[in-house]
């Protein structure tokens, strides 16, 4: 599935200094550093769910905060544009434009591997040959988990400037299941902010706005917790909140790299007839759906099937299980179940049936949780956890718009 990338790489003389430090994690931490705090504009292919998409991204660093513009040269020509706290994606196919909130320090290029405390003892990283991409003198960071219950990661970083010239996402077997190739990455100066504006002309689109602030786990009462996790994995985000589908509990349970996202439909509960265990994969994501007293219980995430399978199932109601009036209240919706249909569409319906690339919205390469752009994600096609567009960064394949609204 490899495949090399076309071009040249134009990079400007007044980029760093090569880095003398041979730490493979410090690498890793100068291109997160590189990819938040530097002026760059360059096109990418992005390989997933044997899907291929060519992008242009233009990331700008100002006296304003930081402006980052995305665009699919392929297809419709859909693109989200961030400006400090607000992302906005336009879906020229669908004439519709979605506004919502977005964490400031989520880039839209954020599929990167991000070592912390937790992550550290659960991957192993070591740097492998030096080599060149697209002429350039490369470093190679290679990123193994020290179980199967996660993927692993490979990413060639310029020396000279720190930026990610190549991205892969690996399974156990060593197979890429994503892969980022920049073919042209340039890092000038100034960006002027016309080259933030979006290419197309919405004033005629519907818009759709979700500006509510996410909320974290630690502020808010959950009613649902995880009883036994894979190694290293924890809950780092809880939030109510409505979808295609109707209300759902949406959690994110990660282990500080890899991320899965768990929704618990609230508007329905399911008949004894109705109880189904169900799971997909596509590309690097894979899904899994069962029922946990009563409610559907359904996992998403770019991880081994295993392990979303082993998160759905260790989902427990926490103290007394909430009731299902109690449930949609919090959500501000009131019970009315005779008003929709028992055969009404679940989230993994909507996954199951998906185009390829639907599960997946997990930044490029890998991704974080990010509760904040799970709108803009689901109208790239993914009910999607975690991380904004972009988990597998960009949000994966084209979609329907489903999300919040």
């Amino acid at each position: 599935m490899l495949w090399a990338a076309g071009g040249c790489m134009a990079l400007l003389a007044t980029a760093p200094a090569c880095f003398a430090a041979d730490n493979p994690a410090d690498w890793l931490a100068r291109t997160d550093r590189a990819l938040a705090t530097l002026n760059y504009e360059g096109v990418f292919v992005h390989e997933h769910a044997g899907e291929t998409e060519t992008l242009r991204v233009i990331h700008r660093v100002g006296s304003d905060g930081v402006s980052e513009r995305l665009l699919s040269m392929d297809g419709s020509g859909r693109e989200f544009i961030r400006r400090g706290s607000q992302l906005t994606c336009y879906l020229p196919d669908q004439h519709t434009v979605l506004v919502e909130r977005a964490s400031e320090a989520r880039l839209l290029l954020a599929g990167l591997p991000h070592i912390d405390a937790t992550s550290a003892s659960l991957y192993r990283i070591t740097e492998l040959q030096k080599m060149r991409v697209s002429g350039r003198d490369a470093r190679v960071i290679a990123v193994t988990p020290m179980d199967q219950m996660r993927y692993g990661y490979r990413v060639w970083v310029d020396e000279a400037t720190a930026m990610p010239l190549k991205t892969q996402l690996r399974n156990g077997q060593g197979q890429v299941l994503e892969q980022i190739v920049f073919t042209d990455l340039r890092l000038p100066a100034h960006i002027s902010k016309g080259e933030l504006e979006p290419a197309v002309d919405a004033r005629n689109y519907r818009w759709v706005q979700h500006l509510d602030d996410p909320v974290e786990s630690s502020g808010l009462a959950v009613s649902w917790e995880a009883s036994v996790l894979p190694p290293g994995f924890r809950m780092t985000v809880s939030a109510r909140q409505v979808l295609h589908s109707g209300p759902v509990e949406h959690l994110v349970f990660s282990d500080g790299l890899a991320s899965v996202s768990v929704f618990v439909e609230l508007g329905r509960e399911q008949r004894a007839d109705q109880v189904s265990d169900d799971a997909a994969t596509i590309g690097s994501s894979s899904a899994y759906s069962t029922v946990v007293q009563g409610y559907r219980v359904t996992a998403v995430g770019e991880v081994p099937p295993e392990t979303v399978r082993a998160i759905a199932q260790s989902i427990r109601a926490a103290g007394p299980e909430p009731s299902m009036s109690e449930s949609l209240l919090g959500v501000g919706i009131p019970r009315a179940p005779g008003n929709r249909p028992q055969d009404a569409g679940s989230i993994f319906d909507v996954l199951s049936g998906s185009q390829s690339g639907e599960l997946g919205n997990h930044g490029l390469g890998g991704g974080r949780a990010d509760l904040g752009n799970t709108g803009a994600a689901a109208a790239f096609g993914a009910p999607a956890p975690a991380s904004g567009p972009g988990s597998t960064a960009f949000g994966a394949a084209p979609g329907a718009a489903q999300g919040r609204h």
